[in-house]
């Protein structure tokens, strides 16, 4: 990162690239101010945004990460504000140069590594947390698949056994009303055997209504499913309506519960952690804070032998060249390029765009297009290797970093992520996203100090001190740290106030017929 404006009466701003034309606004930069060495602001630059230092004529790249985030649509001068009035997304040639910054990354020795305290599972799975989860196959079983965890709860035998977290009802808005084979089919199939096989649940139970698209016997013949004492299906009209279903449920619960809180925390090494690497409410600062400074954990966490999933597809969508010039080798980068042309195509025929993204909210906070935003979201995979890309729910058993295909909307992407088998999670935010993850606990970064201090009951970690001097090396180990603890049992905040029952949220794809 470059220095910050050296000129202490100056409104503080930043640079990030000797190649940029633009810089960031620390502060508020107002009319008239001095700003990067003696540039005159032509108008006020609120806190995010940016501002030209040099000319850019009319269809120019605007630059920022000394790449491409827009084109100007008009003349700029230096001191201008460069936003959306002025400046509008473009296309432009990127060189993916496959595995072309591929390189021998280190992987600490088993005996170095860092550990944490975690539930070692039978298939030798290893998780952060021990809940009881009830999937639904359709949106029919959803309300039963509640009145189950709220019978469990309210009859207090949860204290009976303190080794578990609680009981989660996985409901959902589809299983029925969509084709039987296809891509809508296969992701649904894969989210819900991935949540049933997620270590962060000792149990499951699945219901169904009965005579849904997504059939429990079918899910159970592709998987070779064989019923339990911590798996145990039914569907309601099988066991006799609704009343019946429910305290079958809470029966096939109650037998569950022993075995469940049977298993004690134990050393494990971070290798075994699979970090889901999230962002939303995203500002002009998060690729200069706490996107990178997720990057500096991400590469703490490989060199213990661990994994990070960068996912969120149309949010690197103008940053995949830098990605793909760390694959470790061409079919890995190709694989993401491949991602890529199908988001392009999906868009195309539903009426959208790539530029859709990002939001009202996103502007608001300083980033004009989706190159800009994606620039700064890549930075949450670090500097390693690309080891692997996923389809969405797709069971990742590569270890480093890895990518998985999801959409940018934070619930379906990590519903995606935690059915991939991530045991943890970190959200950055800038704008103060409100967001939990059961199973998964989730932790919230901060890009800026004030948004920080107004969220100080949601935010875990505040790395709007970068600005202030603190290195992103300091701020990743800070982060990883915290992994630790909190998958050591440590509640993170979003945990505290209870947030994770309503995220579960599968990719829905394909015609509701």
């Amino acid at each position: 990162m470059s220095q910050l404006s050296a000129v202490a009466t100056e409104p503080r701003s930043i640079r990030l690239s000797p190649r940029d034309n633009v810089v960031v606004a620390v502060d508020e930069i107002s009319q008239g101010a001095l700003v990067a060495g003696g540039i005159a602001a032509n108008a006020r630059v609120t806190r995010g945004h940016k501002m030209a230092v040099a000319p850019i004529a009319t269809g120019a790249p605007v630059l920022k990460f000394g790449q491409i985030i827009g084109f100007a649509t008009e003349e700029i001068a230096p001191g201008d504000w460069v936003h959306e009035h002025n400046t509008s997304m473009g296309e432009f040639e990127r060189d993916y140069a496959f595995a072309a910054g591929a390189r021998n990354d280190e992987v600490l020795p088993v005996e170095a590594r860092a550990t944490f305290q975690g539930y070692r599972r039978a298939n030798g799975k290893s998780g952060t947390r021990n809940y009881i989860g009830i999937l639904t196959s359709v949106n029919c079983s959803a309300s039963v698949a509640r009145f189950m965890a709220e019978a469990v709860t309210r009859s207090g035998i949860l204290k009976d056994y303190p080794n578990i977290d609680g009981i989660i009802p996985f409901v959902h808005g589809t299983g029925c009303g969509m084709a039987a084979k296809g891509e809508g089919f296969d992701i649904l199939k894969r989210t819900q055997w991935g949540y049933a096989t997620n270590p962060n649940l000792a149990g499951v139970l699945l219901v169904g209504l009965g005579c849904e698209v997504f059939q429990i016997s079918r899910m159970k013949e592709i998987y070779n499913i064989v019923e339990s004492d911590t798996f145990r299906t039914m569907t309601i009209q099988d066991t006799g309506g609704t009343r019946k279903t429910i305290e079958a449920g809470v029966a096939a619960i109650s037998e569950m519960l022993p075995k469940a809180n049977a298993v004690k925390r134990e050393t494990i090494s971070a290798s075994e952690l699979i970090l889901a690497l999230q962002c939303g409410g995203s500002d002009g600062y998060s690729g200069i804070t706490a996107n990178p400074a997720l990057g500096a954990a991400v590469d703490i966490l490989v060199r213990h032998g661990g994994t990070g999933i960068l996912s969120e597809t149309p949010e690197i969508y103008g940053a995949e060249h830098l990605l793909t010039r760390r694959a470790v080798n061409r079919e890995v980068g190709e694989k993401l390029i491949a991602r890529i042309k199908w988001w392009e195509a999906y868009a195309a025929r539903n009426g959208g765009e790539m530029n859709n993204n990002p939001s009202p909210g996103n502007k608001a906070g300083g980033l004009t297009t989706i190159l800009e935003k994606s620039l700064g979201a890549a930075a949450k995979g670090g500097t390693t290797n690309l080891t692997a890309v996923y389809e969405y729910a797709e069971a990742v058993t590569a270890k480093g970093f890895v990518f998985m295909d999801t959409p940018g909307y934070d619930p379906v992407s990590a519903t995606g992520q935690v059915a991939g088998g991530a045991n943890i999670l970190c959200f950055t935010t800038g704008r103060g996203s409100a967001y939990g993850c059961k199973p998964t606990p989730s932790i919230k970064l901060a890009t800026n100090t004030p948004m920080y201090q107004r969220m100080v009951e949601d935010m875990d970690i505040n790395c709007g001190d970068i600005l202030d001097g603190v290195t992103v090396q300091e701020k990743g180990q800070e982060i990883f740290d915290l992994i630790l603890r909190v998958a050591s049992g440590e509640k993170s905040k979003s945990e505290q106030l209870g947030y994770g029952d309503n995220e579960f949220v599968p990719w829905q794809i394909g015609a509701t017929m």
